[in-house]
């Protein structure tokens, strides 16, 4: 089996400033090598600054690359592809939402006839129970 072309990001940027290159890298590589085919783009989140090269980004899509789902996002916000987002949350916050049953309707219960010894809201003065005035607290 070959190996794929990916458009993806590259993080730069020091510690609690992010930001990214957009790449075309072989599958193969890791992330942070810098042995990249092309650098199409950069993607700063602290401001939302994007600026791609929607031509190469197209030349390689068009080469049978494949960008990633938040590139892809990317890619539709800036309006050089025209295609739905991905969602990017992860698999099990996604598999709740669409796995969880719409609500059935309630099945309805024959209603019995309750004694009226139940249906009373206060509590009868037993032996065991002996009804205690409330006295404020203190």
């Amino acid at each position: 089996m070959g190996y794929v072309i990916n458009i993806r990001l590259q993080r730069r940027g020091r510690k609690n400033d992010p930001s990214f290159r957009v790449v075309v890298v072989d599958s193969k590589k890791k992330p942070k090598t810098g042995n990249y085919l092309e650098m199409v783009g950069s993607y700063d989140p602290r401001v939302d600054r994007v600026e791609i090269k929607g031509d190469r980004v197209l030349h390689w899509l068009k080469n049978g690359a494949q960008a990633s789902d938040t590139v892809h996002n990317l890619l539709v916000s800036q309006k050089i592809i025209d295609a739905k987002k991905i969602n990017v949350l992860p698999k099990k916050t996604v598999a709740a939402k669409e796995m969880a049953p719409e609500p059935a309707a309630p099945a309805v219960a024959p209603v019995e006839e309750v004694p009226a010894e139940v249906e009373s809201a206060e509590p009868a003065q037993t032996e065991d129970n002996p009804v205690a005035e409330e006295t404020p607290a203190a």
